[in-house]
């Protein structure tokens, strides 16, 4: 057995694991980057960065459509549009990171960390790293598959497979609305593939004020995708030849190529030796707003990321991680921290203002709550994106705003967008709820004529200011 020791252990290196060793070691401490597959993590090559490769390039198509006057093709270069989601994604080589991790003073260690006793990680067989102040734990999340007769009788696409193929199926079905059933059926149709979505409900998008999914909805059926409302998949089989068979709990047959199952995350908890400290497998690791994990004794262990279960996003888990790692480079140093809401020891975000993006077209933002809560005074406001600038960005645009109002403090709660290249409205949102920005005063913060952000003009006067 060979051993190490270092101040801080960090198993995951992925944008979550890095931000936290980052941090920690800008704080003065040394530090050790464990990782079993690629330095850059999910994100960078399987999911946030490929899918949106992916994407761009038909919503601008898209959009340049909408335009009269500019002339642009009939289709989409596939070849080329695959081509440059590979130079994103560096075809899968993590040198870069490795690099990036070295020159930020951090150790990179490659391989399967495990808990194996306090503060102590043992990598692959014989490697063990000892960390004198905290091992943190940002091990992200893991596909969760649903239990359908024949489903482990074929090769299913996961996230993975859906953003890394190198041929677009002539076939695809796709089960699940949330995000990532949207937005790999957008852009897979768009790129040439015959698209079935498979919904259980009404719509997609089902955890999004209604008007979100109707109107994505809609932008997949102009784009060809033929939506399965209202369903779900009874059995699935491979045929003969090549090809997999689905049938859907209406009756309906539908045959494919490939079958992308997109039916959510679960963190990735398991084979990290958490059982050993008394801790469940498969649930998310539990942590306080520091990220420290309470139920361990001694404050050593931590969580950010995925693997919490607080946030399933990326830039909220790094969020997390900035949290965590200067948590743990202060109390190194000795010092008592404050974990009161929006103090700099607290991921009081998580809570609060999560801002998130759909990027189908039409894209979707919110942050914070997308309804009233119950039993309160809260006061919705719906409103069309219709103002001088959503007319000049596109013809015929259609879009929706929502903002959730507490009408005794009178501050905005949250806020939703959905509609053409709304992505980029979501920053002033956050930040009007994180600031718990008073009505009155927001009233004074001028959009510029004509842009879409005049929606925010309308909301504030459609509440009656």
């Amino acid at each position: 057995m060979s051993g190490q020791t270092f101040d801080v252990v960090v198993i995951g290196a992925g944008p979550v694991g890095e931000v936290a060793a980052e941090r920690a070691a800008k704080g003065g401490l040394e530090v050790a980057l464990v990782e079993h597959e690629r330095f850059g993590g999910e994100c960078s090559y399987w999911a946030c960065i490929p899918s949106k490769a992916l994407l761009r390039p038909g919503n601008l198509l898209a959009a340049a459509k909408r335009v009269p006057g500019v002339v642009v093709g009939g289709e989409l270069d596939a070849a080329r549009v695959l081509a440059r989601r590979d130079w994103f994604t560096g075809k899968g080589d993590d040198t870069g990171q490795v690099d990036w991790a070295r020159g930020a003073g951090i150790e990179p260690v490659r391989g399967h960390g495990r808990i194996t006793g306090e503060r102590e990680v043992t990598v692959g067989e014989d490697r063990v790293l000892t960390a004198r102040h905290a091992v943190i734990v940002c091990t992200g999340s893991v596909p969760r598959s649903p239990s359908v007769p024949g489903l482990d009788t074929i090769r299913p696409w996961g996230s993975r497979e859906a953003t890394s193929a190198s041929e677009v199926p002539a076939r695809l079905g796709v089960l699940g609305g949330g995000v990532v059933g949207v937005e790999m059926a957008q852009a897979w149709a768009r790129l040439g593939a015959q698209v079935h979505l498979v919904i259980t409900g009404e719509r997609p998008l089902p955890k999004l004020p209604d008007f979100a999914g109707e109107l994505v909805l809609e932008g997949l059926r102009a784009d060809g995708v033929v939506v399965h409302a209202s369903s779900g998949l009874r059995e699935v089989s491979a045929v003969d030849g090549g090809g997999v068979s689905l049938q859907l709990s209406g009756g309906e047959e539908v045959e494919v190529d490939e079958l992308l199952v997109a039916t959510g995350r679960a963190p990735a908890t398991g084979d990290l030796g958490l059982d050993g400290l008394g801790l469940p497998t498969d649930a998310p690791l539990a942590v306080d707003e520091s990220g420290r994990v309470s139920a361990v004794d001694g404050g050593w262990l931590y969580g950010a990321g995925d693997v919490t279960g607080r946030a399933l996003l990326t830039h909220q888990g790094k969020y997390a991680a900035r949290v965590v790692g200067d948590s743990v480079a202060a109390r190194a140093r000795g010092e008592q921290i404050s974990t009161a809401p929006w103090s700099r020891y607290s991921a009081t975000a998580d809570h609060h203002a999560v801002p998130q993006v759909v990027f189908t077209d039409p894209e979707v933002t919110s942050v914070g709550l997308t309804e009233a809560r119950e039993g309160s005074a809260d006061r919705v406001v719906d409103i069309d994106i219709a103002v001088a600038g959503s007319s000049l960005h596109a013809d015929g645009y259609r879009g929706k705003a929502r903002m959730v109002v507490d009408t005794e403090r009178a501050v905005v709660l949250g806020v939703t967008f959905a509609g053409q290249d709304v992505a980029e409205l979501l920053h002033s949102a956050t930040i009007a709820v994180v600031g718990e920005v008073p009505l009155e005063r927001l009233w004074h913060a001028v959009p510029a004529f004509p842009t879409i952000s005049e929606v925010w003009l309308r909301l504030l006067e459609s509440y009656g200011l």
